[in-house]
């Protein structure tokens, strides 16, 4: 009878693994895998040959190399792939609902392919995962509906590279803080809602809100930014399929430079989570948006 009860335990917990890792590897592929599908049928007649001959020049090597850098960050910090990469496209005179769109698509694979590895890593709590994963999907979903098709992105241009400068001073504001000690953190639902509406209009936001928070109130950063990460391929991929259905594709070089280059940098960056000092590198990345930011601003001002 004794061994009897012992073994049950045993292959209930080699059944876990399993089904742990359809959720966190077979739901994201399979999701991907139909979006790619649509994607292929819907715009086919644009992928020929010659477009994509044409297309592989110096500016999709930019938009790769962006792409790697801001989920290099995004990876290690938990933080900046949006506000690095729409950042870079909005100083290069890209229209913002056109740098949203080609962000949260990249996102899309970009997401997934980090959700994939912080699991591997075993960085992720689950816990935290599920109490974001609604509300921000919501408010991403709410934001990129806004942008598509209600607001112009034209107009608010200069308004989003201030909201990219004040993302800046919070990472940077969170690299020179002092550790903190934990507190609980109360009302993640609103926090998760108001971190996916600015992510979807803004172009980033997700981590700079989410995580810099969580981080800030003495949770963990290995798994903070696993389970921030993990969310936000569901919130990506919520506000992409949001911008495909009002907005269409409108560059398909500049999604495929940041989604190639983001996919080949998310596992290192999932790696480099426990590994890099922070801090530093959270102040180099939130100069550089500040910077980035503050150029399109004083371009729209004078």
């Amino acid at each position: 009878m004794n061994s009897a009860t012992k073994t049950a335990p045993v292959s209930a917990k080699k059944n876990q693994p399993d089904s742990e890792r359809w959720m966190w590897i077979g739901i994201p592929v399979t999701l991907l895998t139909l979006t790619l599908g649509y994607l292929l049928i819907k715009h086919g007649s644009e992928f020929s040959f010659e477009n994509f001959k044409a297309g592989f020049n110096s500016d999709f090597a930019f938009f790769l190399l962006v792409g790697v850098f801001a989920q290099l960050v995004d990876g290690a910090l938990g933080m900046g792939y949006g506000a690095s990469a729409t950042s870079f496209l909005l100083t290069l005179g890209v229209p913002p609902a056109v740098s949203s769109t080609s962000v949260h698509l990249s996102e899309m694979f970009t997401t997934g392919a980090s959700a994939i590895s912080h699991f591997k890593f075993k960085n992720i709590n689950k816990k935290l995962f599920r109490t974001l994963l609604i509300p921000g999907v919501i408010g991403s979903i709410t934001g990129a509906y806004l942008l598509s098709d209600v607001i112009d992105g034209n107009l608010i241009k200069p308004y989003i590279s201030a909201y990219m400068v004040v993302l800046g001073c919070i990472i940077v504001s969170k690299g020179l803080k002092k550790t903190t000690v934990k507190k609980p953190t109360k009302r993640l639902g609103g926090l998760a809602l108001f971190g996916g509406f600015m992510d979807a209009v803004g172009g980033g936001g997700w981590g700079p809100i989410v995580t810099s928070t969580l981080i800030g109130r003495g949770r963990d950063p290995r798994y903070t930014i696993g389970s921030v990460n993990a969310a936000e391929f569901a919130v990506a991929f919520a506000s992409g399929i949001t911008f495909l259905l009002f907005e269409g594709i409108n560059s398909w070089q500049v999604v495929l430079g940041l989604m190639i280059g983001g996919i080949m940098a998310a596992p290192l960056g999932a790696y480099l989570v426990n590994k890099v000092n922070r801090k530093p590198l959270m102040v180099i990345v939130g100069c550089l948006v500040i910077f980035l930011g503050l150029r399109v601003v004083l371009k729209a001002i004078l």
